[in-house]
């Protein structure tokens, strides 16, 4: 058996699931990416060095997985990520890749060629670059990527997707599309297209499983919030520390790809703004917040900040995992925010539900 079919057997089986036939085309689809990069950084060095010097080798066609949320796409990404074993390769949440895009093409804009310029950062530490939620929604990105996932692909980076709508279906509707065309078709002449669509919502399966809401304080309820993180996450997990949103630290529990664990204290008390959360909303796809209080007479800013924090939670369709010291309803025990807090109380009911959990995340 090759490598990846080996790993994702080995992996449903731990996870007590029957194999997936859309998920085993796309196995087999990012198999021959791995045999086709791995053969060619074995390759003889005179070649390689070759390669390095005119920098304009051919890319390993690539691979796009398309299909309705939960149906393991990102999981598939990483399961090929990690059996890479070339050190020049990346993995990033396409809402992030392009935070670092646009800051580098500020830096180069004396440049003649600044696309040139963040192509060649790239190729230097990366012949595999995998994008996780690929979503277009805003011109100037549009604009941008019809040039630079070309200039990738003439530095010889493979790359890897994973999206919620096929390729022809990127930046539907969107301004100037027409502009945005040739990269649609530049996607696919050079990727394996796979649609992962099987008739199993995994996350949904995972969220829908047990309470996501834990009321009360009970003593169990650190541990189930630790297993709804495990289920979660995939293997590369980082515990403690922070991240920064806009020039500002948070403080995490633990963070993995796609999810996030804060305290409440973190997330809504201190200086923090609507921004803040509209980042962290487009980059985690689930989102557990720990230790929500009941909100007295001396705490509406910090309520203030958690309305603010559900509204954009919710808007994106972000899984919302939470302890809280009592139901939505009784949450909120002031007076002056009584009337906005009936909708985050409604809302975080609502985020509870089957049809909430299968919404897609929109990441942009």
């Amino acid at each position: 058996m090759d490598v990846l079919g080996a790993l994702y057997a080995q992996e449903i089986a731990k996870r007590g699931f029957t194999a997936d036939p859309a998920q085993l085309a796309a196995i087999r689809h990012l198999e021959r990416l791995r045999v086709e990069l791995t053969e060619a950084a074995a390759a003889p060095l005179g070649k390689r060095l070759l390669r390095g010097l005119t920098n304009n080798a051919a890319a390993p066609k690539g691979v796009y997985l398309w299909g309705g949320v939960g149906r393991g796409k990102t999981w598939l990404m990483d399961l090929f990520y990690s059996s890479v074993t070339l050190a020049a390769k990346r993995r990033t949440h396409f809402y992030r890749f392009m935070q670092e895009v646009h800051t580098d093409l500020k830096r180069l804009k004396g440049m003649q060629s600044p696309l040139d310029g963040v192509a060649d950062k790239i190729a230097k530490k990366a012949r595999v670059v995998c994008f996780d939620e690929l979503f277009v929604s805003d011109i100037a990105d549009a604009m941008i990527l019809a040039g630079l996932f070309g200039a990738l692909m003439k530095r010889g980076v493979a790359l890897v997707f994973t999206s919620n709508v096929k390729p022809k279906d990127l930046y539907k509707n969107g301004l100037q599309r027409d502009g945005f065309l040739p990269t649609i078709a530049l996607i696919e002449k050079n990727s394996d297209v796979v649609a992962v669509d099987g008739s199993v919502d995994y996350r949904l399966r995972q969220l829908t499983g047990a309470p996501i809401y834990l009321a009360g304080g009970d003593a169990a309820t650190p541990a189930r919030l630790e297993e709804l993180f495990d289920d979660l996450s995939d293997e590369d997990v980082e515990s403690g520390g922070d991240i920064s949103v806009n020039g500002r630290k948070i403080k995490v529990v633990r963070e993995s790809e796609n999810v996030i664990w804060f305290e409440f204290a973190a997330l809504c008390e201190g200086p923090r703004s609507p921004a803040d959360y509209v980042a962290i909303a487009s980059e985690y796809q689930s989102v557990i917040i720990a230790n929500v209080p009941a909100f007295g007479l001396d705490s509406d800013n910090a309520a203030r900040r958690f309305i603010s924090v559900i509204d954009e939670f919710y808007d994106r369709g972000v899984n919302v995992i939470l302890s809280a010291a009592a139901a939505p309803a009784d949450l909120y025990k002031g007076e002056k925010l009584k009337f906005e807090f009936q909708r985050t109380a409604s809302r975080l009911t609502e985020m509870q539900s089957k049809e909430y959990l299968a919404r897609a995340h929109r990441a942009a």
